[in-house]
């Protein structure tokens, strides 16, 4: 049998479930790293005599570190590998997000910020891409949607982390748990090997052969071959390729456009919408975040069953409609109830995205299209934070989150148009 048939119809082993824990854990922190500035962007504000205004271009410089960071580095894997490019990136975002704890000025933080997101940026692609390479094809959908699913408990982490540290220690110590990726690099390093189909797109089989032989793969009767490069990054556009460069593009755009939105904005329309202080707009942006776990399982238990296209679509739409109830909301209660819902629908969608989006391209191009596609989004996240606060100073909830609302319409619309089914076909076949 040939090697990349075998990793396909494999039995789950032990191989499996640690790049699954550890891609998981890396995939956790970096998404606590992300959110941890929605957290702590008030008390900078308020001690250094901001302009509250500032809230949005101190977002978004991250953003565009990010949109730097996923293409730059996203290529960087084609060409030196999974496994590297990996180390690299946890190094860097774990670092300059740390020294955010030694701004001293908003120079200082926009440039600290920037330099944590091309870290970032990099960062989230990689599990990803990592877990589709290794994974058979009847797990994968399960798998890939496991290592989205953490972004919650990251999520979650850069809310309680702040809630605890921030009153006794001041934002500032705040930052210092951006370290926390670093402790997963020794991992990496021992059970995490290279992508066996990156090493036979590049002719390396004897170090393939080593690797399946460590991994308990009995190579004597594998046929390890060696595999013609035949994609280039341009191939991004060509007419087999387009209209699922153009399909992700719309998908990551309009998702982490809606993400960031809603909940980087949270605690500060508690604050100054509901009247709440910053603790207890932390404690319950906290609890709406809780509503993303059902709607992470919800999604990746979906979808090996009904497929990737099924998914997207129902969870987009569905998420679209309770962002139109929550700009409309009068009351407090409501506000909350349909931001739950948001919450669930939203979160199960990028449990879809993440999924399809390693699925829909070859090996040689797969973290350059998969960098390329979070860089749209960053694009998105770049522009986010300043029209949700222009929407909102002049219009209320109304503004941002109706548009949030035919954003995530359209984004379900173009699923149904320009998406093909992924579900239980293998890497190769997709080709």
């Amino acid at each position: 049998m040939q090697a990349l048939k075998l990793l396909d119809k494999a039995r789950l082993t032990g191989i499996h479930y640690k790049i699954l824990i550890i891609g998981s854990l890396i995939y956790m922190l970096t998404a606590m790293n992300v959110m941890l500035i929605g957290s702590v962007v008030t008390p900078i504000i308020t001690e250094w005599g901001l302009d509250k205004a500032l809230r949005g271009p101190i977002f978004s410089i991250g953003f565009l570190g990010m949109f730097v960071g996923a293409i730059v580095f996203g290529r960087v894997a084609d060409i030196i590998g999974r496994r590297p490019t990996l180390i690299i990136v946890i190094l860097i975002e774990a670092i300059f997000t740390a020294l955010h704890a030694l701004a001293t000025d908003l120079n200082t933080l926009y440039l600290l910020r920037f330099l944590a997101g091309v870290g970032l940026g990099a960062a989230l692609p990689q599990p990803g891409i990592y877990v589709s390479e290794y994974t058979p094809k009847e797990y994968r959908g399960r798998f890939l949607g496991l290592v989205e699913t953490s972004w919650v408990y990251g999520a979650l982490l850069a809310l309680i982390f702040p809630y605890v540290i921030i009153p006794n220690y001041g934002w500032r110590a705040a930052f210092v748990v951006g370290l926390l990726p670093l402790l997963l690099l020794p991992f990496v390093i021992r059970y995490m090997p290279e992508s066996i189909r990156y090493l036979l797109k590049k002719g390396r089989r004897e170090e393939a052969k080593r690797i399946l032989n460590s991994i308990g793969f009995e190579t004597a009767t594998i046929e390890i071959e060696e595999l013609e490069t035949r994609y280039k990054i341009w191939d991004l556009f060509s007419r087999r390729y387009i209209s699922r460069t153009i399909l992700l593009a719309i998908l990551w755009m309009s998702l982490v456009y809606t993400y960031y939105a809603i909940f980087l904005w949270l605690p500060t329309i508690y604050a100054t919408s509901f009247g709440m202080s910053i603790l207890k707009s932390l404690f319950w942006t906290l609890v709406v975040t809780l509503f993303q776990i059902p709607g992470y399982y919800s999604a990746t238990f979906l979808l090996d069953r009904i497929g990737r296209k099924r998914v997207l679509t129902i969870y987009l739409v569905l998420a679209g409609i309770a962002s139109l109830l929550m700009s409309i909301s009068t009351s407090l209660q409501w506000f909350q109830i349909w931001t739950a819902a948001i919450s669930f629908f939203n979160l199960g969608a990028w449990a879809g995205l993440y999924t399809y989006t390693p699925e829909l391209y070859p090996t040689e191009i797969r973290g350059v299209a998969s960098g390329f596609a979070a860089s749209m989004g960053r694009i998105a996240g770049i522009i986010s934070p300043i029209v949700t606060a222009m929407l909102y100073t002049s219009y209320g909830l109304l503004g941002p989150y109706a548009l949030t609302a035919a954003v995530h319409v359209l984004a379900g619309i173009s699923v149904i148009l320009l998406g093909i089914e992924t579900m239980r076909k293998s890497l190769e076949e997709l080709e």
